[in-house]
């Protein structure tokens, strides 16, 4: 038990922060392409508490890595409150909604790099205290994994809001259709072991990206 209290305390500060950032930045890019919704709603603001979701952000995490502690495996995942987006206050929605899905996951590379320089730092001053040297890799993990989540093109994840936009008019709306369905994609995709698949691609190219600072 204390060893899986230990790893919830690690992963605790990386996964808090990767989601608030991610939906932080989600409302501040919305805000600079003419949306101020998430402003209004007070969305636009490094304060974890606006942001947490007692299941995607507390529960479902705790009870992943309960889980792999004990039985091995388990990817890594929660979410936050989405921040509301009003696209049709943007100035031109379908364009800019791309930038601002690609904010969310653009704010996690940045922080995996943010994690992955802050080891390099610990490891060059000496420091061999276990618990922040596995809170680094730990939010390098955390990070990466949410990017490359967010980036599967399945509406509502970012990737879908993405490939929406980059698609002609007529094949971005018939596209949209399926976004009802997307958590239920997402889950059966998860459920079947095919969701680390597809993932592998998207994690490697992270990866590749972190090692240059390491």
């Amino acid at each position: 038990m204390d060893s899986v209290i230990q790893t919830i305390a690690v992963y605790a500060i990386p996964l808090i922060f990767a989601i608030t950032l991610h939906e932080a930045a989600h409302g501040y890019v919305a805000r600079m392409f003419g949306d101020n919704t998430a402003e209004q709603a007070g969305r636009i603001s490094l304060n974890p508490i606006r942001h947490i979701d007692p299941i995607g952000t507390l529960l479902v995490p705790a009870l992943i890595l309960l889980t792999s502690k004990l039985f091995g495996g388990g990817l890594l995942f929660g979410w936050a409150k989405p921040v509301p987006v009003n696209f049709g206050r943007l100035r031109n929605p379908k364009r800019d909604m791309l930038w601002v899905a690609a904010a969310g996951p653009a704010s996690n590379l940045v922080m995996a790099i943010g994690w992955a320089i802050a080891i390099k730092i610990m490891i060059a001053s000496g420091v061999t205290e276990r618990f922040f040297l596995t809170m680094g890799i730990a939010g390098v993990q955390v990070n990466l994994t949410l990017m490359a989540l967010n980036l599967l093109p399945i509406p509502p994840l970012d990737g879908g809001r993405i490939l929406f936009s980059l698609l002609p008019t007529r094949l971005a709306m018939q596209f949209a259709r399926i976004e009802p369905y997307g958590m239920v994609i997402l889950l059966v995709l998860l459920a079947t072991g095919v969701l680390s698949t597809l993932l592998s691609p998207l994690l490697a190219i992270g990866d590749l990206v972190i090692r240059l600072f390491l």
